[in-house]
């Protein structure tokens, strides 16, 4: 039997053939073993001909928006929002990759595996911490469902589909009156916010994937309650409601999750409450909801944010709230296809753009929570998709 050194150098030698054949094959099979690469560095593996190899390969030199070569050493460009400057080998996110593939295949690894790469050491919690992967992840179009859910007096906490696994979130350290008030809530960004009451007014409490920790976020310029809402990459739009003296609004307001603040939008055509709000082909849509405690709505309105302006469609959504103590339509966006949830039938509903009409959807809901690209949300449970 050959000595156990030689065991492992042999086998070292294979996994690393194994390695350069699959880049060579295709490249992004190679991003997806990023994690190997990880451990086999950990364990004094230097990939010395995976560099050479790369710098051979038109495809892996176009993947990396390449500028030159120089020296046989692949100068890439790094992204502009980076914080992250060309290192030395020895001091780069990956031994043996370029800090830009190593950032490319950190973006396919599950965010709920994020808090273990940060403590492998003190690059990788520095780029966790900074919350650059999930911006890279929405350039880049990479798309993960969590599920946020709170049941009463019960913690936050998350489900990650992938996985199949739940998660406790830390304690929301508010008042007694916001724990026991009705709440609404919205993901934007990498962010969860949560809207209540507190003693001294309206208030909003967010959670940061990244920080993971709870902290108070800054009120809008009009703050309010049964709004319809839904949010778009970093950005969400909060649309009508009630303001804190009960008059029902048709005001609107964007929030940006990078900058934290609200800005004003021009007012719908009609106020409501109690409404449902969505992101479809790229515009902002408010359906259902009551102009007043008795008047149900059936018209919808559409809200293009390039032109900055509100588009009324009438008999959006026939079925209207019957009663004030109904909660909002129960809506989700699935490849910019509108579905709805009949609260009264249990049935699920497909919208047809060109005719204005809804019918009856081969879907059941699980299935829409599951291959959804919007967010469906009540007032307890919503749906992250970063």
């Amino acid at each position: 039997m050959a000595p156990k050194s030689e065991k492992i150098s042999g086998s070292q030698e294979c996994l690393h053939n194994q390695i350069l054949l699959s880049i060579k094959r295709d490249f992004y099979s190679f991003q997806k073993c990023a994690l190997v690469f990880m451990v086999l560095a950990k364990n004094g593996i230097l990939l010395k001909g995976m560099r050479k190899c790369l710098v051979e390969m038109d495809l892996g030199i176009s993947c990396m928006n390449v500028l030159q070569l120089k020296n046989g050493e692949v100068v890439a460009r790094m992204h502009p929002e980076s914080i992250y400057k060309v290192q030395k080998t020895n001091d780069c996110l990956i031994p043996g990759l370029h800090d830009d593939i190593a950032l490319e295949c950190l973006t396919l690894a599950c965010r709920s595996d994020y808090p273990s790469l940060a403590c492998l050491n003190k690059n990788f919690h520095s780029l966790i911490g900074s919350g650059y992967l999930y911006k890279l992840r929405r350039q880049l179009g990479i798309i993960e469902h969590w599920v946020y859910l709170a049941c009463s007096l019960m913690p936050w906490e998350a489900f990650d589909p992938t996985r199949l696994r739940w998660m406790r979130l830390p304690r929301m350290p508010c008042d007694e009156c916001f724990s026991y008030a009705d709440k609404e809530s919205l993901a934007v960004g990498t962010q969860l916010l949560v809207f209540g009451r507190e003693l001294s007014g309206f208030a909003i409490w967010m959670y940061s994937l990244v920080r993971r920790c709870w902290s108070r976020c800054l009120l809008m310029n009009l703050p309010r309650c049964l709004f319809g809402s839904s949010s778009c990459g970093e950005i969400a739009i909060v649309a009508g409601g009630s303001d804190k003296n009960g008059h029902v609004l048709k005001c609107a307001e964007m929030y940006n999750s990078e900058s934290g603040r609200w800005e004003t939008l021009p007012d719908m055509n009609m106020p409501r409450k109690m409404c449902s709000g969505f992101f479809m082909d790229g515009k902002f849509y408010v359906i259902g909801g009551m102009s007043s405690h008795t008047d149900s709505l059936t018209c919808g309105e559409e809200y293009n944010l390039e032109a900055r302006t509100w588009r009324r469609i009438q008999n959006m959504y026939p079925g209207g709230n019957r009663a004030t103590h109904q909660s909002p339509p129960l809506v989700a966006v699935v490849n910019n296809q509108l579905y709805a949830a009949d609260q009264s039938t249990n049935v699920v509903k497909k919208y047809d753009k060109v005719n204005n009409t809804w019918n009856e959807s081969s879907h059941c809901l699980s299935e829409l929570i599951l291959t959804m690209d919007g967010v469906l949300h009540s007032r307890h449970v919503v749906i992250s998709y970063w």
